[in-house]
């Protein structure tokens, strides 16, 4: 009998669920990457079957009991962070019945694949209906955690990937970002209007593509034994720390969309890999939230891959992958991946612009869940936001309007926060490192990238959830999320 039998019960019970979501993860990665389109509605039934199983894990009575004795268990801190994490799964589990659990995996496996064929056609008006009911389950869950958590309806899906965050952290942030980001867009694109870019010209094998990006991934530390690259159609990572699965999407006319796609990709999948192997299954070793884990792809794909010195490296990679022209040239490539155009698509923007995509789908799916707009008025407010934030005129343009993004039929609400976030953090990890290493823009230019690795390994990776975020960001640099530095690197790069 050990000293803490209620506590390794649970833990038991976590590895139990772990090795149940290992499966249910990979059968999500084949969803989207490989499965034939009727497999769908059985894939569908069978994914909601597996989603009430580890539902049903999780709410058992007996848990309850076994969470309070363990809180009188003499453990130490690393297990008793890990019984904080599953009091917190727990609880929000406990509060939604099987049955919308259910019916939510079969709404949105049926609406993103509706979504898959819809967009291509611009074919709005075919996916409301089945939007609707996603968006009814979700205000359905919301409604539930909200009145548990003691937060409002939209917080309660935020929640979901970045526990803690309010509302009106997210206003201020953005707040202040609506202030000065138009401004600075402006600025840079004046500015830029003076400079001449050469276009690379295609057209680009995607074979060669593919192997492009496989070279880059194992650049940037990506271990293929624990991992693999597929296609889909919206880019992800995807699968369990022990294989982890993305993808990207290829064109015929253009590379650095598959290319940087992919590094930010592998931004998300080396810090799944990286997780701390010795608390595997349990939640102590998940990623510590959706925020965090943007940052790490945002440190690959704009604090690293558009960084002047890693671009001179990749130059003559990308010049073996298609051949020598002009446009290869290093100094024109670092004009390629840092130009500010706004446009209409999230995942190709710019680093400038990509914040007002991101404050747009914020304002918009707020007062979605809190029921003060329906499925109906997105278009309108859609049209309007992306004319006052970017002057780009989307009306009529579905495809590259709302329904550009997979989030929303997938029922992703409250994600879209963490995307800029995730971007604030990423300033922060770089000036941080930077602090501790003055040499280190000198070392990325040579082409050492361990001491970024490293040290993302050392204060993020590894770290998992043992802490808060706002913990884990002290610890890390020194403060808690500070956006100034968001902006200091944007004016930086842009204006210096």
């Amino acid at each position: 009998m050990t000293a803490t039998p209620a506590y390794d019960a649970l833990a038991t019970t976590w590895t139990r669920l772990h090795r149940l979501g290992h499966l249910q993860s990979i059968a999500g990665w084949d969803q989207s990457a490989n499965m034939p389109p009727k497999g769908n509605e059985a894939r569908a039934a069978a994914m909601a079957e597996m989603a009430a199983l580890l539902h049903g894990i999780v709410t058992d009575p007996a848990l309850a009991a076994r969470l309070q004795a363990a809180e009188a268990e003499p453990l130490d801190e690393p297990r008793r962070a890990n019984l904080r994490e599953m009091r917190r799964r727990w609880r929000a589990a406990n509060v939604l019945p099987t049955d919308l659990v259910e019916r939510q995996q079969m709404a949105t496996a049926r609406c993103e694949h509706a979504w898959r064929t819809q967009r291509e056609a611009n074919d709005w008006a075919g996916l409301v209906p089945k939007l609707k009911e996603v968006v009814a389950l979700a205000r359905e869950e919301a409604a539930l955690l909200s009145d548990t958590l003691g937060v409002s309806r939209y917080e309660a899906l935020m929640d979901r990937y970045e526990p803690g965050l309010t509302t009106a952290q997210v206003d201020r942030v953005f707040g202040e970002l609506r202030q000065w980001l138009p401004g600075l867009i402006r600025k840079v694109v004046e500015r830029q209007s003076r400079e001449t870019v050469l276009v690379p010209q295609g057209p680009f094998a995607r074979d060669a593509q593919r192997r492009l990006c496989e070279e880059t991934m194992r650049l940037l530390g990506f271990d293929f034994d624990a991992g693999r690259l597929d296609v889909s159609t919206h880019p992800f990572c995807g699968g369990v720390p022990e294989d982890v699965r993305l993808t990207t999407r290829f064109r015929d006319d253009e590379f650095l969309g598959s290319l940087m796609g992919t590094v930010h990709e592998t931004g998300h999948a080396r810090y799944e890999q990286n997780l701390p192997r010795e608390w595997l299954g349990q939640p102590l070793a998940e990623a510590r939230s959706m925020a965090i884990h943007e940052s790490q792809s945002l440190s690959f794909e704009m604090q690293l891959g558009c960084h002047p010195g890693f671009v001179a490296g990749m130059a003559p990679r990308i010049a073996a992958a298609f051949g020598e022209q002009p446009a290869f040239a290093p100094a024109n490539l670092q004009k390629l991946l840092t130009r500010v155009k706004p446009g209409f698509i999230r995942v190709d923007a710019d680093e400038v612009s990509y914040p007002a995509h991101v404050i747009l789908r914020y304002e918009i799916e707020r007062p979605l869940v809190e029921g003060e707009i329906e499925v109906e008025d997105i278009p309108a407010l859609w049209d309007a936001k992306m004319a006052e934030l970017l002057g780009v005129d989307t009306r009529g343009n579905f495809k590259d309007g709302p329904m550009q993004d997979v989030h929303w039929p997938l029922g992703l609400i409250g994600y879209f926060p963490c995307y800029s976030l995730g971007a604030m953090y990423a300033a922060q990890w770089f000036a941080a490192m930077r602090r501790g290493m003055p040499d280190l823009d000198a070392r990325i230019a040579a082409g050492e990238l361990a001491p970024v690795f490293d040290w993302l390994r050392d204060n993020i990776w590894t770290q998992a959830s043992r802490w808060s975020t706002d913990e884990l960001a002290r610890r890390a640099s020194g403060e808690v999320l500070n956006p100034a530095h968001f902006r200091a690197h944007l004016e930086a790069r842009y204006l210096g």
